[in-house]
């Protein structure tokens, strides 16, 4: 159905893979609108617990298709630009509103584009062989794909200028020390542990997890009266649902608890 990307999805758990290897992955043509329509679909389907994003073959992606764009450059397509740009915008807000878990499994190269879209999600997975730039520098463009948003609030400012200023990739386990990812595993790993992560997120409670979502991102902007408001409401509306009987029975009678969304 797409040309560049391919889907799956088993119990609850859908799988996105930028599949143009022979290219890392990079964006070209319809991909940025495909992938945006994809999780546009994926957030408002119920039947969608975890959504989880990754690269085909060595790379997560590298951002757009610099061929791409300076075919666009010698056409002074700057109208074209801007709906690719619009296309980028629209993929960063699909995940940020979904109410479910978003994971970038991220298994080599993250640049540019590639970079902030992983920085979009809400965890990050990564192989050693992984690598983190703003490269956009180095091609004389401006980051975006919120990049300027997520970076700072990730590390200090300081580094998020030189990340910037200087496009200079960082590898996996200085991008795990910096906070940039969650979890470094060998690359052989990476595969298994990123299931083990949609695993875990699709046996939590659904309402639970798009609650806490919405208050992380909430807090970036919110007073801590606003949020301790937020969280009464939340609360409470968690507190009537099956799944909090669930939790609170599973924990006295000592097993694991069945959560089922409702």
């Amino acid at each position: 159905m797409f040309e560049h990307i391919k889907i799956s999805c088993e119990s609850g758990i859908v799988t996105v893979t930028l599949d143009r290897p022979e290219r890392l992955n990079a964006f070209a043509g319809h991909m940025r609108r495909d992938l945006a329509e994809i999780l546009e679909r994926a957030g408002s389907d119920p039947r969608v617990r975890v959504v989880v994003i990754t690269g085909a073959g060595k790379a997560f992606c590298a951002g757009g298709d610099v061929e791409a764009m300076a075919e666009l450059m010698e056409r002074r397509d700057t109208e074209e630009f801007a709906r690719l740009l619009g296309a980028g915008r629209r993929v960063v807000t699909a995940i940020r509103q979904m109410p479910k878990p978003v994971v970038a499994s991220i298994p080599g190269p993250a640049a540019g584009a590639g970079c902030n879209l992983a920085l979009a999600c809400d965890i990050r997975l990564a192989a050693r062989s992984a690598t983190f730039a703003q490269s956009f520098v180095r091609v004389g463009l401006h980051p975006d794909w919120g990049g300027t948003y997520f970076l700072p609030r990730i590390v200090p400012p300081n580094i998020a200028c030189e990340m910037f200023f200087l496009g200079d990739p960082i590898g996996a386990e200085e991008a795990w020390r910096l906070g940039l990812v969650n979890r470094v595993v060998a690359d052989e790993e990476l595969e298994a542990e990123t299931r083990r992560w949609a695993e875990r997120l699709r046996a939590a409670p659904p309402a639970v997890i798009a609650a806490a979502k919405h208050a992380v991102y909430a807090s970036d902007h919110a007073s801590l009266e606003q949020m301790l408001q937020y969280e009464l409401e939340a609360q409470l509306r968690c507190f009537q649902t099956q799944d909090a009987r669930e939790g609170v029975h599973a924990f006295l009678a000592r097993r694991q608890p069945r959560f089922t969304g409702h």
